[in-house]
């Protein structure tokens, strides 16, 4: 087996082509140009919609997408009840002093894999918060590599707690990092202002 090679099935199974990933890449991004952008959803929009319905949304273009997502390059490519996979392009503008890609753009990837991971497990009228992430990179990434995936994959998710792991990996299948979170569930503040 090859050394730093993830070796769990992505979703998609049309997987290692980085032209396959580009293609979904550009099926999303038309999608996404035509759809509601970036921004944040309204409460109307969202209200009595699981989490996997929210998610469903945004990756039709129905609802707003994280405007993090435009100043870091990356998007949501696709999502399932307890999964999500963002891919990212690194680029210079992404670049630390060294000459790689900063921890932070990996690790702002990772949380948004795991994330929202976490949010397609929530039932109507429940959220979710971020309360630890930890992030481990194992290989330098260039902008040499042109697209990187970030996979999350819901572990636990219970009533006050839920938790998740998510790798970034080539299209090559090399593993660049791993994270695992901890987020905190609890009952959205309804449109009136009451909790539900």
């Amino acid at each position: 087996m090859k050394k730093n090679t993830f070796v769990k099935t992505p979703i998609n199974p049309i997987g290692s082509s980085l032209e396959a990933w580009l293609a979904q890449e550009k099926e999303v991004r038309q999608r996404l140009d035509t759809g509601a952008g970036p921004g944040v959803a309204r409460p109307d929009q969202v209200a009595g919609k699981t989490g996997l319905e929210v998610m469903q949304g945004l990756l039709r273009g129905e609802l707003p997408y994280a405007s993090i997502a435009k100043t870091l390059d990356f998007v949501l490519i696709e999502v399932s009840a307890g999964q999500a996979i963002f891919q990212g392009a690194p680029g210079l503008n992404h670049m630390n002093p060294l000459g790689t890609v900063h921890g932070g753009w990996f690790a702002t990837l990772l949380d948004s894999a795991l994330g929202c991971a976490v949010h397609t497990m929530m039932p109507p009228g429940r959220g979710y918060t971020t309360a630890d992430l930890s992030v481990k990179l194992v290989k330098a990434l260039t902008p040499k590599v042109q697209r990187v995936r970030a996979i999350g994959q819901v572990v636990h998710c219970g009533r006050q707690l839920a938790t998740a792991e998510a790798r970034l990996v080539g299209p090559d299948g090399t593993l660049y990092a791993h994270a695992s979170t901890a987020c905190l569930v609890f009952d959205m503040p309804s449109l009136t202002g009451k909790t539900s």
